[in-house]
């Protein structure tokens, strides 16, 4: 379109051009009997895409633009009216800028506050980053600062219109011109344009000094201070950090010698919960006879004196493993079909009544919660019945845990989708009678009597923010 023509002039061409473009496509299908109906989007979407791309792409450099070829083949395809497809490379290039961030920061790091389990030990380097499940990218980046929750949050959604509505899969949605234009804006603002906090940076350097230089006593006590800047979330990923450092064979006497002296600096701000995933850890390591691994992972505990987190029940393992197979077939493409059989193994294996064992006893809950509010786009039947038994037999310690699940990110983010909001209702339902804590009721009967906003947003609340504030101990124990 010829930028120097008045505004109604240009969409009247893009109009004409969108038509016989058109037209042109749907004579070679005619020609090969092929069907035209339902193929395209409309053409006054697209010019809503159009006009308002001048605007969204000025926001990228030059540099970032010719180094976008996904968003090359989105506005092709845009133009051609396949908007499922738009989306699709709208997508491949937020995951490759994504991937392009984490390959420049601290790529082990990453992959220590991603991963979890088995699929772990299989990801080195950069070249591995493929293998990383596009949620747990965006999960990752988020925990170590490369994206922010509010980006995270929008991500999933558009996670969850690329996996329902896109050419990914056959399907019936309609995506709108103005929606496509939003989700482009979306990425290009929280993904590949967002700059690295200065927290984010210091942190990098952070891990880079204790890998690279020795850092004395006092030092320790300098980094103690700047830790006190860092919210919850950022203390619990640094430690993780820590931790996926010290236990690798190859790190040196050196940075062993620097964590030694930081990790009591900072450990007392460390959830309990995270505490307890290092003695499971080691607790893996004893199971799959990784000496070196088990060796190192025991010494880490030995420096702030916490080897009471190692679990007596090793049972816990095998629970802790089926929870990351569950989590990773819920959110995985064919979830319908290969979730059940792993809820089905949870719950062979905690038995009835429930025996959850203390180590894993949150994250349990928490991944029950995040399966039984559904991916938001349909209910795993045969799953759902499961996780309302679990729901229905929590003990009043673990019915706090669920009722108060939407203290978590990833709970939060989920909640922005309508049936896991209905899922959520029906959740508070559930776990209520198990609830003997008066200061939980009375946050919930808000909750569902008094609160008028999205529930996505219930952190967001003054009273209940302030209510949560004051069940901290409850929900750290």
């Amino acid at each position: 379109m010829n930028e120097n023509l008045p505004q109604n002039q240009q969409a009247q061409n893009g109009l004409i051009q969108l038509n016989e473009f058109e037209t042109n496509l749907k004579q070679v299908l005619i020609f090969h009997s092929l069907p035209t109906d339902g193929v395209f989007a409309g053409i006054p979407e697209r010019v809503n895409v159009f006009k308002n791309l001048n605007t969204v792409l000025g926001q990228l450099t030059l540099e970032k633009k010719q180094q976008s070829l996904y968003l090359s083949k989105f506005i092709a395809s845009t133009a051609s009216g396949l908007f499922d497809a738009s989306l699709n490379y709208l997508w491949d290039e937020t995951i490759l800028q994504i991937r392009k961030r984490v390959s420049q920061y601290d790529i082990e790091f990453f992959y220590d506050n991603a991963v979890t389990g088995d699929r772990r030990k299989r990801l080195k380097d950069e070249s591995d980053l493929d293998k990383v499940d596009d949620y747990d990218l965006i999960k990752g980046a988020k925990e170590i600062g490369l994206i922010s929750d509010l980006g995270f949050k929008h991500l999933e959604y558009i996670n969850y219109m690329r996996n329902w509505a896109s050419a990914a899969h056959p399907n019936n949605s309609e995506i709108t011109g103005l929606q496509l234009v939003s989700w482009l804006e979306t990425c290009i603002k929280e993904v590949i344009t967002l700059p690295i906090s200065n927290v984010t940076i210091r942190i990098k350097q952070l891990l880079q000094g204790v890998k690279n230089t020795a850092i004395s006593a006092k030092n320790a006590q300098e980094i103690a201070v700047f830790s006190t800047s860092l919210i919850q979330e950022q203390i619990n990923n640094l430690v993780s950090g820590f931790f996926g450092i010290y236990v690798r064979p190859e790190t040196t006497s050196q940075t062993h010698q620097n964590i030694n002296l930081l990790l009591p600096e900072i450990w007392g701000r460390v959830d309990e919960d995270v505490k307890q995933s290092f003695g499971l850890k080691y607790a893996h390591f004893t199971a799959n006879n990784s000496q070196d691994e088990k060796k190192l992972s025991r010494q880490f505990l030995q420096i702030v004196s916490a080897e009471s987190y190692i679990p007596d029940d090793l049972r816990a393992i095998e629970i802790d493993n089926t929870i990351d197979n569950l989590l990773s077939a819920h959110r995985g493409f064919n979830n319908f079909y290969n979730e059940p059989a792993f809820a089905k193994q949870l719950l062979r294996i905690i038995g009835k009544p429930l025996k959850i064992p203390k180590s894993v006893e949150k994250k349990f809950v928490i991944a029950i919660v995040e399966a039984f509010l559904t991916n938001g786009n349909g209910v795993a039947v045969s799953a759902n019945e499961i996780y309302t038994e679990i729901l229905s037999n929590l003990n009043s310690h673990q019915a706090n845990i669920a009722g108060l699940s939407f203290t978590d990110s990833k709970i939060s983010s989920r909640l922005q989708f309508s049936l896991s909001q209905q899922k959520f209702k029906e959740l508070l339902e559930i776990v209520i009678p198990s609830i003997t804590s008066p200061p939980v009721n009375d946050l919930i009967k808000y909750i569902t009597d008094e609160y008028k906003g999205n529930v996505s947003q219930l952190m967001n609340d003054k009273a209940v923010k302030t209510s949560v504030e004051n069940l901290k101990i409850l929900l750290s124990v």
